[in-house]
């Protein structure tokens, strides 16, 4: 499960994780300070925006390169461009020296921190061992030609398969990225997986946008993102040679998430090509 779902309400799972951290911090701290000591609520507050802050600007500097024929994206943060260790580190880094100004605040703000960092840092290690075992679901989709296709066909090298609708303006925003990609990585195969829409809005979207796909499959139930529950849009799987889940990323990417999401294939060794259950054309 990649998203937590409450009605027509949905959120990444990553990031519902790094607000229960800082719920849980915030607690812990409050009923620490009851004991004796400063309510370090607002300065733990502070210290979760120090740290996304840290974890941005550090984003941005290791790719640069992206940012700098547009710095205005560097403010984009819909693109979930972040490191977090770097975030981490910095939060640390401010807890002693607010420790050390304000010592009413030391066994609260101590507390809090550790509570949250150590709840942040177990979530996230098991929800990334959960995703990383999970596999290309045993789905049938179909083509522009309305022919059906297997979604394990496609397995035997790397994989990245997006889940998007034209209504959805993420979706339309981070398409160019994608295009721009899967012309430039022929190593790579781009599966754009529509949901739940007709082939003939898909079509005309495409070429009202100028967009070149290939690819380009139809999920009429909606079956693939209840499969790999995620029920927001845009939603991008990196998927192994083998079938497995070494990634994703809900929400718009941009060229520099898009970068660093394609690291996920650094280490995954390369394999002999194979053809695809149709031919590369701009609709297939």
């Amino acid at each position: 499960m990649l998203t937590f779902t409450l009605g027509t309400f949905a959120i990444a799972l990553n990031h519902l994780l790094l607000i229960s951290a800082l719920a849980l911090a915030t607690f812990v701290g409050w009923r620490v300070a009851r004991r004796g000591g400063d309510n370090p609520e607002s300065v733990l507050f502070s210290l979760f925006l120090l740290g996304m802050l840290a974890a941005r600007i550090s984003f941005v500097a290791v790719y640069w390169a992206y940012y700098r024929n547009d710095p205005w994206q560097v403010i984009d943060l819909r693109d979930g461009g972040f490191l977090a260790w770097p975030g981490v580190i910095v939060v640390l880094l401010a807890t002693l020296y607010r420790a050390w100004r304000r010592p009413g605040l030391r066994r609260p703000l101590g507390f809090g921190v550790a509570s949250g960092l150590a709840f942040w840092l177990l979530a996230t290690f098991s929800l990334s061992i959960y995703e990383q075992g999970t596999r290309l679901p045993e789905i049938a989709l179909r083509n522009a030609a309305g022919e059906t296709v297997q979604l394990a066909d496609y397995k035997g090298g790397p994989l990245v398969i997006n889940l998007w609708a034209t209504w959805c303006p993420p979706c339309r925003r981070e398409m160019p990225v994608l295009e721009n990609a899967q012309q430039q990585r022929p190593d790579l195969t781009f599966l754009f997986v529509n949901q739940a829409e007709s082939m003939q809005s898909v079509a005309t979207f495409l070429e009202t946008q100028g967009l070149s796909l290939s690819n380009v499959l139809f999920d009429g139930g909606g079956r693939l993102s209840q499969a790999v529950g995620s029920m927001a849009l845009p939603t991008t799987l990196f998927y192994s040679p083998e079938g497995r889940l070494l990634g994703s990323h809900l929400g718009e990417l941009s060229d520099a998430s898009l970068a660093r999401a394609l690291e996920n294939f650094d280490t995954v060794p390369a394999t002999s090509s194979r053809k695809l259950p149709c031919p590369a054309s701009a609709t297939c």
